[in-house]
């Protein structure tokens, strides 16, 4: 029976080392990482969806969500649900795409999904480093961020001597299979790099609000408050806001990275193709349909998650693998 490994024979003779077994070649460890991401996503999502805060935002405020909602009838938690759900969505993509990244060109020994993975993470684990400048540490994120961070890099380091050390990191391997592909397809696949372009962009702007201004016009607008009003109800409240929303912009940038390398270094697979659709779909589907569920529908401030949500759905569509006729019994 044929089981799944990359390295060398899956045999545990008596010389070898018990986590040298589990570290394996790498392959494990960076699986791991992918699903804690696609697990956090997640749980930041279902969080969003409770209307609650952590026990740590409780403690560094000094109020509970429910205490915060009896202020401007909600607008402040509702405003904060939906950074946090958007959040949650493009942290559970990002997972996503590094299951691709492990599964598929990595296992094929492709160089270019190696460095992905090492510069993608160093973006989103880079992102951290953003929040220290508002006076709250995010204990959770950071133990979260403390422990994943070592299985990462013994996974990123034990899985090097797994790639092709002769191919160019730089020089994508679709190069050589896009003259075979149709006009159709050239088009979708031009949809999805120009949506990932928009979406990295995006969270680069975000990132950056978040460590400046903090807040668009639009919000402010949408929780009828000024910036210092919302200072004068807790001067702890802008800090916890602006951690949000930096943490926003890491997650959505590392996305757009990680979505774009994927599709300008990959051929354009069945298995690309539904790693973005997954991914996708779930961060837009957070990212846009919480905007409804907390009242925020700024038409202005949604366009740019709408641009994404139809480049992605013309370029998938366009994208769409053929379909592969099934195999005689032999």
């Amino acid at each position: 029976m044929r089981g799944y490994h990359t390295g060398k024979a899956a045999g545990t003779g008596d010389g070898d080392g018990f986590l040298a077994v589990i570290v394996g070649d790498g392959f494990p460890l960076l699986l791991a990482t992918a699903a804690s991401l696609v697990l956090a996503g997640g749980f930041a999502m279902f969080l969003a969806a409770t209307g609650e805060f952590l026990p740590h935002d409780i403690r560094y405020l000094g109020m509970s969500a429910a205490d915060l909602c009896s202020i401007d009838h909600c607008r402040i938690v509702r405003f904060m649900i939906h950074d946090r759900a958007a959040f949650g969505g493009a942290l559970f993509a990002v997972g996503v795409l590094y299951a691709y990244l492990v599964l598929f060109p990595l296992r094929q020994r492709q160089a270019w999904a190696w460095w992905l993975l090492a510069i993608s993470a160093g973006a989103g684990f880079g992102s951290f480093l953003a929040y220290l400048g508002y006076g709250y540490l995010d204990t959770w994120h950071g133990v979260g961020t403390l422990l994943l961070l070592p299985v990462f890099l013994i996974g990123l380091l034990r899985s090097r001597r797994r790639i092709d050390h002769q191919a160019s990191p730089l020089v994508p391997r679709s190069a050589r299979e896009l003259p075979a592909l149709s006009a159709r397809r050239r088009a979708g696949r031009a949809c999805l790099l120009l949506g990932a372009v928009g979406t990295a962009l995006g969270g680069l702007t975000i990132l950056w609000v978040g460590i400046t201004d903090i807040f668009v016009p639009e919000d402010l607008a949408f929780m009828g408050l000024p910036a210092e009003q919302l200072q004068a109800i807790n001067p702890r409240l802008v800090p916890l806001m602006a951690h949000d929303r930096a943490g926003f912009g890491g997650a959505v940038f590392t996305l757009g990275l990680t979505a774009f390398c994927c599709l300008w270094c990959s051929p354009p697979t069945r298995a690309l193709w539904e790693a973005l659709l997954v991914s996708g779909g779930v961060a837009l589907a957070a990212a846009i349909g919480v905007h409804w569920v907390v009242g925020y529908t700024d038409l202005w401030h949604l366009a740019p998650a709408f641009a994404a949500a139809a480049s992605m759905i013309v370029g998938l569509a366009l994208m769409i693998p053929p379909v592969t006729p099934a195999r005689a019994p032999t």
